[in-house]
């Protein structure tokens, strides 16, 4: 966009009135101070983010909560953002299979220009409302879904076209984002902000802006699926066991849930096809891996919901 196009005057005068823009003169010669003064400066500066995400915990909350509901419903949890903020989507929404056993196709992350943007720049992509809306189609959002837009200025283009699409059918839309009063917020049912203040390096929005999308995003994910029985208690009963340490912490969790021997432990997940939700049941409802999956089927995944059915059961016998 040349300086010459009236619509960089305009681009040039939103981003001076960012709070993740803002120039500190007071960092001018960050370049020539030692290294260790400039991380401990760093950290500071990183450790301001917890707190101004805990200003907004009530909103975050309202959020998760809505998001579990269209979920149970059968929707789809789909993140959208360009750049850093879309890496960040896609990284959150390809950590929930392995960790929560979710489909891939239940936690989806769009980011503008297509997977190639996670390493590579696809320039002008962000700019476009239409590549946003474009995207969604081809994944046949509808109503029952949920569209969380994430972008640390608030106002990108395909962030906020991804929201006023989502919304424009009837799907839950969340926006989050890092600077108050933005368009993207103003577009979703939910909007969260985050004020982080100005970055270390100016408009280096990866930083404390990123830290604070990745918090968030952290909660929506994890709290959604704490919602939807994919946890008991504060064990990962869903997780997959793809690989070794995952097969290893999936008999520890077997055990710290049960209090189960090895080899309880080892006939349980044998019969269950390593299913750790349906072997703590087995082990806990004295029920055999059929009725596991039965009950577990009838409570939607509610580890808990199914043991109270094996316990009613078994009294009544």
């Amino acid at each position: 966009m040349p300086p010459t196009d009236p619509n960089y005057t305009v681009l040039r005068s939103q981003l001076a009135s960012l709070t993740t823009e803002e120039h500190r003169p007071d960092l001018a010669d960050i370049d020539r101070r030692p290294t260790l003064d400039v991380a401990r400066l760093m950290n500071d500066e990183d450790a301001t983010v917890p707190a101004a995400v805990a200003e907004r915990l009530p909103e975050i909350a309202a959020a998760i909560d809505a998001i579990a509901a269209r979920m149970t419903r059968g929707g789809r949890l789909i993140y959208a953002g360009a750049g850093t903020a879309g890496r960040l989507g896609v990284l959150d929404a390809s950590e929930c299979p392995p960790t929560f056993n979710t489909d891939p196709s239940e936690v989806l992350g769009l980011i503008a220009g297509g997977p190639s943007a996670m390493v590579t720049a696809v320039e002008g992509a962000e700019d476009s409302k239409e590549l946003a809306a474009a995207d969604l189609t081809a994944l046949a959002v509808a109503d029952r879904d949920v569209v969380v837009g994430i972008s640390a200025s608030g106002r990108t283009p395909y962030a906020v076209g991804a929201v006023e699409h989502a919304r424009a059918i009837g799907a839950l839309t969340i926006g989050l984002s890092c600077n108050a009063d933005s368009a993207l917020a103003a577009a979703a049912e939910h909007g969260i902000e985050i004020i982080v203040g100005p970055e270390l390096i100016t408009g280096s929005t990866r930083l404390k802006a990123g830290t604070a999308q990745k918090l968030v995003l952290n909660m929506i994910s994890t709290l959604t699926m704490i919602r939807l029985g994919k946890t008991y208690g504060n064990l990962m009963v869903d997780v997959r066991a793809s690989n070794d340490k995952l097969r290893a912490r999936s008999r520890r969790i077997v055990a710290l849930a049960t209090g189960a021997s090895d080899l309880e432990i080892e006939a349980a997940l044998t019969e269950t096809d390593g299913e750790v939700k349906h072997a703590i049941l087995v082990l806990l409802g004295s029920v055999d891996g059929r009725e596991a999956a039965r009950l577990l089927a009838a409570s939607k995944g509610h580890l808990r919901a199914a043991l109270q059915s094996a316990t009613a059961h078994a009294s009544t016998t």
